[in-house]
């Protein structure tokens, strides 16, 4: 072979090599999602607000209507089932981070394996078994397992986001599309369940007179067990329904999504249980968002939990309180895309600021003037634009966080499940307290259970519970949100880092690569 000729065949080798590497840094640089990607993700989220709305909405009234637990004992299995389920989202978000990769990812066979299992408890505690004695163990155990079984699902999902893209921008894109499938989901949990529901009428108990002016014990007993009857069919229905919705979503995720296995530098865990617990719950930035969506989160879920049965027996609009919740919901979804707007030109703390802060006028209007039905539909329309913001919010500012936590300690990773897992954990914990405080404080009050008509401290009970107490969680929240640090700047700051060492580690690849085929 000539000089010439060798020269000329090596110089373009190493143009190939360039080129190859160019465009490795492109793909790099720019993983773009396919808007179908975007949409089969965010099919997964749809599951989780399904069925959490219809249980943080109708659960507490199905015990104490339907099932006809005693107050004391529904305020038990609400609460211990959301701490069991709070407490199992750390160990589930571990066992997460040391799952080994397969060809399926590392987070989709938890989600395929657990969803059979989740909707056949998730339709048993719509289930009420003929067993007098053993209904509230009945409903303890199937409340704990599906809440186990989908908090499977829901760790693994969440922390999917990290996984699906390495830009935040796209991140960012899928979360939105994300939540408005999520609001969207709890606009079905709350259409299904209050639909068949309500279809099937009043469950409740009404005194009767016969003609000599007497309660008609008989006859009130008879047409309470008729209409109890078909609302205990119309609850299993419901779940029915709601459950074939979420094997459909999980179906689309796992079939739709391809998780990207990330980084060489993130592929095993670098710490134990223990110390990634440890980091991630001293780590400042996140501790002061975890802490502020805690509060603001349990004023919002006070007001999910209750608002039914304010509806119901303080305003009296037992025939279309499902129609209101119906409006919050729709108002929420259509309201979405704004947020994400907002949140894009203004930036995400001006976004928390404003669209937490909107529902505050709502809530006290809502206990302090006296309106009639179109009042309320108006205020529950302008409240909902609050619920869209704070579902988006919190899931679009962890990855900001995560992603900050890598810059500041680049030897650390693997530790997303347990970040995500955590805030889970909180949030899930603010809720079994507000079901448990709600139930416990309407038992104090003498609610009556199955009873159409309330005492009166009832009614000031369930006041208190949608308006200044929702209220003062929301302002404690948004004063330790003025102390999260992840502004704007340091957040594309982040960003840069991330992709300069994405970048530097491309370069190595393809050197290594060239170096491997030149030998």
């Amino acid at each position: 072979m000539a000089k010439g000729e060798g020269a000329g065949q090596y110089t373009a080798v190493k143009v190939i090599h360039t080129e190859n590497k160019a465009a490795m840094q492109g793909d790099q640089r720019s993983p773009r999602l396919s808007l179908l990607s975007k949409l089969c993700y965010a099919a997964g989220g749809a599951p989780y607000q399904i069925t959490g709305t219809a249980l943080g909405i109708f659960l507490q009234m199905y015990l104490l209507d339907v099932a006809q637990l005693d107050p004391f004992y529904a305020s038990i299995i609400l609460f211990v089932g959301r701490v069991w389920d709070a407490i199992t989202d750390p160990t589930v978000g571990f066992l997460v981070s040391r799952t080994k990769w397969t060809r399926f990812g590392r987070m989709m066979p938890w989600i395929a394996i657990s969803t059979p299992f989740a909707v056949v408890t998730y339709c048993l505690i719509w289930y009420v078994p003929p067993l007098e004695e053993g209904k509230v163990v009945w409903y303890l155990i199937s409340y704990c397992l599906f809440q186990s079984l989908q908090t499977c699902f829901h760790v693994p999902y969440s922390a999917l986001t990290m996984f699906i893209s390495t830009e935040q921008r796209e991140r960012d894109s899928a979360t939105a599309y994300r939540m408005t499938v999520e609001v969207l989901g709890m606009v079905l949990g709350t259409a299904i369940q209050g639909q068949i529901v309500g279809a099937a009428g009043s469950s409740c108990v009404s005194p009767a007179f016969n003609d000599s002016g007497n309660v008609s014990h008989m006859a009130t007993l008879n047409a309470s067990h008729a209409s109890l009857d078909q609302t205990k069919h119309a609850y299993v229905i419901a779940s029915f329904v709601i459950s074939a919705i979420y094997v459909l979503c999980a179906f689309i995720l796992f079939f739709g999504v391809k998780e990207r296995q990330g980084s060489v530098r993130e592929h095993t865990p670098s710490l134990s249980f223990g110390q990634g617990m440890c980091t991630v719950i001293r780590y400042g930035p996140y501790i002061k968002l975890v802490l502020s969506f805690l509060f603001t989160s349990l004023g919002f879920m006070l007001l999910e939990g209750n608002f039914a049965l304010f509806l119901t027996h303080s305003l009296g609009h037992r025939e279309d309180f499902h129609y209101i919740l119906l409006v919050i919901m729709l108002s929420g979804t259509l309201t979405i895309p704004l947020w994400q707007c907002f949140l894009s030109r203004f930036g995400k703390k001006m976004a928390v600021y404003i669209g937490v802060s909107w529902a505050v006028p709502f809530m006290i209007m809502v206990v302090t003037v006296e309106g009639n039905l179109f009042s309320s539909y108006i205020l529950a329309m302008g409240a909902g634009v609050s619920v869209a913001a704070a579902f988006l919010l919190p899931w679009s500012m962890l990855p900001d966080v995560v992603d900050d936590f890598k810059v500041r300690n680049p030897k650390i990773h693997g530790l997303e499940p347990i970040f995500y897992s955590f805030y889970v954990f909180f949030i899930k914990f603010a809720s079994g307290v507000s079901l448990g405080v709600s139930t416990f404080s309407l038992q104090f009050a003498g609610y009556v259970t199955g009873g159409c008509v309330q005492p009166e401290a009832v009614s000031t009970t369930l006041k208190v519970l949608v308006s200044p107490v929702p209220v003062v969680l929301i302002a404690v929240g948004l004063l330790i949100f003025t102390t999260y640090p992840i502004d704007e700047e340091r957040r594309q700051g982040n960003r840069k880092v991330l992709q300069d060492w994405k970048d530097t580690e491309t370069d190595s690849n393809s050197e290594s690569a060239a170096l491997g085929d030149d030998l």
